[in-house]
């Protein structure tokens, strides 16, 4: 057998041993995913591609760290450039010539620049991990061992260019820049020397090539494969739209996720398309504030768990046994071993119930993520086990929820208690807002929520509200003292008996009195009603008081004439910005206002941080750690502004007590765009203010 024809056999053999392993691994991964519920994502082809082009070619949410994001992108553009290198190079290693491109040279130089550049990249990527030290980055062999297999790679590639060029005896070129240098620096070799250097390099190649492959479906670069899926998989319903749970069926055991298998497959899908490269954590409002709660690290362990139930049901997949159970009229089969006797809980268990209770569902750990992972329903589904199935829940979460199922709000306070905010229109020489009996008419309805009924400093939102709804001509009306929660406390929380029971009560409500449009101050009650109360039958529009008022001031409707001055940091709500994309509406109504002077800080729009009162948090207290709106207003105030602005209740408390705690009797205030509109629009002398 001729030396030619030997290499090529052990080629074959080892090239196909390496696929055959990658192609089992990758087959037990993707067994795994199916372990999950089916799930059927409605997606057109075109979404899914615009979806895959800007976040997944295009690196959209990488671009956020500028040179992190040039740094993917050459290594992700770089790779698919030397692949066909590597096809030219493994050419010339069986059959003694390369491809038959045409300029082949100019070819050459590009694969050359590229495996530089590739270099570059993962040196520069070496630095961030170990020099640099971001904190967001693992550090070890494990994270490394992927950078030494791309400079390897690379190396060998121009290595073998080189030993080639010096067995050939070709002369320097400009079109082979790095491969004449190293020509050079290797010195004068005898063919046969050359001819050896360039078989150890293309064997080197091939070998840490075939290396990585068999490596990637193991490791965290599984994403290579997962990651587009999953992009092209993406939600295209409402961001941090909850799923609806069948409450009515009488077959299930338990609600939310009680083990691994009762996340759908797109929730597993998202387990192994995570990088770990900390994005999520490293903007996560409760790891911040040193909670336990690390989002990468809860996909990390829920992966890690679903691996080794994959593992366990496949080892015990060839001695299962099934038989017949007779269950009346109606056969089941059952296999024997194929679920382990014992398994640690996962929520209390592989999750910790305090790591559960710290997220305030704020979404910016997937605003950050590159591969689309959803990280929020996940710990949602595991409250609703919790809740739902273990009634377990810390104290105050227990108490707010029994107060909204018996008194209609967290505080316990009395229904008929509910529309005594009007009488604090008195003062305004206001008369009370008729009620949707009162005035049948109407063409919208206020929704003015638990916060806006109840809470002393809330109410000051309704009440501007109000006199800038009359002032611009609105035929409004509210509930009185049958509106209800919204719900959106309850299921966040993981109660979703009593948010879809508030739910129905609520749009039978709206049906009975013909609402066609809400219109609301809380973004969270924007959210719910807007978003997922259509999975329950609601058909009216739902409008946040800023998009209203931004549109009567547009329209001339309403008329900001006396100057504020002030210099105005705007906080983004969650539930307003990263859940509903309303970003600019605030924005337009500060900026209409005379005398205002707008600044931004660097956390801010889809960047911006959580106040702490998302996800039922509102109602919990915070154990461990900073507080969160102290972080949050910390943040704020080095903007160095004289007011801070917002556009939720719930953000204006907490970031009212942070101003508080940070400033004492000299506190900067608080407003809410509607409080700050209404003083333009009359002045401090008719607004209180």
């Amino acid at each position: 057998m001729s030396a030619a024809l030997m290499q090529f056999v052990l080629f074959l053999l080892v090239t196909g041993y390496a696929v055959f392993l990658f192609a089992r691994i990758v087959q037990r991964r993707f067994a795994n995913v199916r372990l999950g519920r089916p799930v059927e994502r409605k997606r057109k082809a075109a979404q899914g591609w615009r979806t895959l082009l800007v976040e997944g070619l295009g690196q959209s949410r990488l671009l956020h760290d500028p040179k992190s994001g040039v740094m993917h992108i050459v290594l992700l553009y770089g790779f698919l450039i030397v692949q066909l290198g590597a096809l030219d190079l493994l050419a010339k290693g069986l059959t003694g010539r390369g491809l038959p491109l045409p300029g082949y040279e100019v070819f050459g130089l590009i694969q050359e620049l590229t495996a530089v550049l590739i270099i570059a990249a993962a040196a520069y990527a070496g630095y961030r991990r170990y020099i640099e030290k971001l904190a967001r980055l693992k550090r070890g062999w494990k994270p490394s061992i992927v950078l030494f297999f791309i400079v390897l790679l690379m190396l060998s590639v121009l290595f073998a260019l080189a030993f080639a060029r010096l067995e050939e005896v070709r002369p320097a070129s400009g079109l082979a820049p790095v491969s004449s240098l190293l020509a050079a620096a290797l010195g004068d070799w005898p063919q046969a020397a050359a001819h050896t250097g360039f078989e150890i390099a293309w064997w080197a190649h091939l070998l840490v090539l075939l290396s990585f492959l068999v490596y990637v479906p193991q490791s965290k670069h599984f994403h290579i494969l997962t990651a587009p899926i999953n992009l092209w998989l993406g939600r295209t319903d409402p961001p941090g739209k909850l799923s609806k749970l069948d409450l009515e069926t009488e077959e299930v055991e338990s609600f939310g996720a009680a083990r691994i298998e009762h996340f759908t497959q797109k929730q597993l899908l998202d387990l192994y398309a995570c990088v770990e490269c900390g994005r999520c954590t490293s903007v996560c409002p409760a790891n911040a504030t040193g909670k336990l709660l690390s989002p990468m690290h809860l996909i990390i362990k829920l992966r890690d768990h679903l691996t080794a139930v994959g593992e366990e049901q496949a080892a015990r997949r060839p001695s299962a046994q099934a038989w017949v159970v007779e269950d009346g009229d109606r056969p089941e089969v059952s296999v024997k071993g194929a679920e382990p006797e014992e398994r640690p809980p996962l929520a209390g268990g592989i999750i910790s119930e305090e790591e559960l209770w710290a997220c305030t569902t704020c979404r910016n750990c997937e605003e950050m993520c590159p591969v689309g992972n959803e990280h929020v329903d996940k710990i949602v589904d595991l409250r609703r086990y919790l809740v739902l199935t273990e009634g377990s829940m810390p104290a105050e979460a227990q108490r707010a929820l029994q107060n909204i199922e018996r008194q209609g709000n967290p505080w316990g306070l009395s229904r008929s208690a509910r529309a005594d905010w009007q009488l604090e229109l008195e003062p305004y020489g206001e008369l009370r807002v008729p009620t949707v009996r009162e005035n049948p008419d109407f063409d919208v309805l206020l929704f003015v929520g638990s916060m806006g009924s109840y809470d002393r400093r809330s109410r000051k939102i309704t009440l501007a509200l109000v006199r800038l709804l009359r002032e611009a001509g609105v035929n409004f009306a509210t509930l009185g003292n049958e509106e209800k929660n919204s719900g959106d406390t309850a299921r966040r929380m993981g109660n979703e008996f009593l948010f879809q029971q508030l739910c129905a009560d609520n749009i039978a409500m709206f049906e009975r009195y013909g609402v066609r449009t809400i219109v609301t101050a809380c973004p969270h009650t924007l959210h719910t009603m807007r978003n997922e109360y259509p999975d329950f039958g609601l058909t009216a529009e739902v409008l946040h008081h800023s998009e209203l008022l931004a549109r009567l001031v547009a329209e001339g409707k309403l008329r900001p004439q006396h100057p504020l001055d002030e210099r105005i940091v705007y906080h983004d709500s969650c539930y307003l910005g990263r859940y509903n994309g309303m970003y600019d509406p605030p924005r337009a109504i500060l900026q209409a206002i005379p005398g205002v002077r707008q600044v931004e800080q660097p956390r801010s729009r889809e960047h911006s941080m959580c106040c702490g009162a998302g996800g039922g948090l509102m109602w919990m207290e915070e154990r461990s750690g900073v507080r969160v709106n102290e972080a949050r207003t910390a943040q704020l105030l080095t903007a160095e502004p004289t007011l801070i602005g917002s556009a939720c209740p719930y953000c204006l408390t907490m970031l009212e007590d942070g101003t508080r705690q940070a400033g004492g009797d000299t506190a900067i205030p608080v407003r809410d765009i509607a409080e700050l509109l209404a003083l333009s629009v009359w002045g401090p002398d008719k607004t209180g203010g």
